[in-house]
């Protein structure tokens, strides 16, 4: 009997860390979310677009001959500068520069005298591509804003706490977590979210503690929440509760999507 019970825990073990050490194990058996705007981002850099709009298209690579001196960043809202639409988005990534530009002499002009200049991607990425690469762009700039205005405030707070940082465009997810369950941290879009916050007292729990009981003292759940690498803040030390009222309806307004046309 001792054998059989040594055996069984042997088998157990081998199962639980085969569990832990191959995300694409994983990967199969878990439904693993996979957002547009995620797609576009790794896609963008497949492409090589962070070689010249910076680490996560944050900006500051150098272009001499250019006005502004350094190539723009996705981030902070600079695309409002050379982009009005997601159309304009679109030519841009198929052919270098919106067709009314590409048309006007003048910013021809000013495109070669630059050292650096927007390539055109349109023999490289189908249609499919395009889309996730403008979802991402729109996500990434900060142009997605709420009407509502705690939600707006809650935007303004997630950029001053690098709440994207982790989770993603415009909370997408799918930034890397070694040692998670799914091997990336969550965003707010879709199923992980719901998965993940149940009622607004977990919201509340995630915000202001990093945690909440359901997972963080369940059996199995407990070792990848204290496994992974990257783990949720406690901002309840950091912010008011009327700033975590903001964030929560900041958080609220993404996982409802209504969003999600302006971000085409």
């Amino acid at each position: 009997m001792r054998r059989f019970v040594t055996r069984v825990l042997v088998v157990l073990a081998l199962a639980e860390t085969g569990w832990l050490l191959y995300p694409a194990v994983r990967a199969r058996l878990l439904g693993i979310e996979d957002t547009p705007a995620v797609r576009g981002q790794r896609l963008a850099a497949t492409l090589g677009c962070f070689a010249c709009h910076g680490p996560g298209g944050g900006g500051g690579t150098p272009n001499p001959g250019s006005e502004e001196k350094e190539v723009p960043a996705f981030t902070e809202r600079t695309q409002m500068m050379y982009v009005k639409s997601p159309d304009d988005l679109r030519e841009s990534i198929l052919d270098g520069a919106p067709k009314r530009r590409r048309e006007d002499p003048e910013y021809r002009a000013k495109m070669e005298a630059a050292a650096l200049r927007m390539p055109a991607y349109r023999s490289f990425v189908d249609a499919r591509g395009v889309e996730d690469l403008v979802t991402y762009l729109r996500a990434a700039s900060d142009q997605v804003l709420p009407d509502e205005a705690d939600a707006a405030r809650g935007a303004e707070l997630a950029t001053e706490l690098g709440c994207l940082a982790c989770h993603g465009p415009l909370g997408a997810g799918g930034v890397a977590n070694p040692g998670s369950l799914k091997g990336y941290v969550p965003g707010f879009w879709g199923a992980d979210f719901a998965e993940l916050v149940r009622d607004e007292d977990e919201l509340h729990a995630w915000i202001a503690e990093g945690k909440i009981e359901r997972i963080s003292k369940h059996p199995v759940g407990s070792r990848f929440f204290e496994r992974q690498a990257i783990k949720m803040p406690a901002y309840g030390r950091f912010v008011a509760e009327a700033d975590l009222g903001a964030l929560m309806a900041w958080v609220r307004w993404i996982h409802a999507g209504a969003w999600r046309p302006l971000a085409r």
